[in-house]
């Protein structure tokens, strides 16, 4: 017992050290953000308790609390079926011989290649601005990586394996549900992470381009009056609200998952 428990603690210690360290950086680059702040005009370079304050604001207050909701729908709305329909792509090559060609060397060089501020502007040409413009961009754009993934993930999965679930029970809808799912919900999480972190920055420039709400037209708004409390806030804003994501939805799935 006394060698387990002792074992533990050396265990624990790297980590206790390793974020001491990192509270640490943060404390220091908070105090040398204040240090530079002091000599600076507040157009130029605001200090971090403006900015602090400014950023609760997003979050609470109805005129700014508003425009943090709509982005935080468009992307999360965008993530879900840009998920939807590369999987869908994904399988359809996987499942019909016939189409694995038109997907994978048709279909996904022009997605992954096609450059996003073209999307944005095809968006502002072809639609009035609004959400539908903005979740077109970001859809069109987080597309790839989701097919990229999926696919991969399909690739990954064991034939064998799932011919023996099929010896057991004729009903697909079972073998996807106990074999093919469980197996490739790594894949499906990576790409839902990888492209809500994408989408955040891709909302941003869709909403500039012509979204009339949102936090990308809140840093328009903010470099046209040079409010940079209100440009630099709305940055940090994305970054809780890409870290609160991870953490309390994206992370307890990849657990559930991992412990079926």
């Amino acid at each position: 017992m006394r060698n387990s428990s002792s074992s533990a603690r050396v265990a624990d210690a790297p980590d206790w050290k390793a974020r001491l360290l990192g509270e640490g950086l943060i404390v220091a680059l908070l105090a040398g953000w204040c240090l530079m702040a002091r000599g600076l005009p507040e157009f130029v370079l605001p200090g971090p308790l403006a900015v602090g304050r400014r950023l609760v604001d997003l979050f609470i207050d109805p005129a700014f609390l508003g425009h943090t909701a709509i982005s935080t729908l468009r992307v999360v709305a965008s993530v879900l079926i840009a998920g939807l329909i590369g999987s869908a792509l994904a399988f359809l090559a996987y499942g019909v011989p016939a189409w694995e060609a038109i997907v994978q060397e048709r279909i996904k060089p022009v997605l992954n290649s096609f450059p996003s501020i073209g999307w944005a502007i095809l968006a502002a040409v072809w639609f009035d601005a609004g959400n539908f413009s903005v979740i077109f961009v970001e859809v069109a754009i987080l597309i790839p990586f989701c097919l990229v993934n999926v696919s991969e993930g399909l690739r990954a999965i064991d034939r064998e394996l799932m011919e023996m679930g099929r010896s057991f029970t004729r009903h697909r809808l079972r073998v996807w549900w106990r074999i093919t799912l469980p197996l490739l919900a790594p894949y499906l999480l990576s790409a839902i992470r990888i492209a809500y972190g994408i989408g955040w920055k891709i909302a941003l420039v869709s909403e500039l381009v012509g979204a009339p709400s949102g936090l990308g037209y809140l840093m328009l708004r903010a470099q046209t009056t040079a409010d940079s409390v209100t440009f630099l806030a709305t940055c940090f804003a994305i970054v809780l609200l890409f870290v609160a994501g991870e953490r309390l939805v994206i992370l307890p799935l990849e657990r559930r998952f991992a412990a079926r």
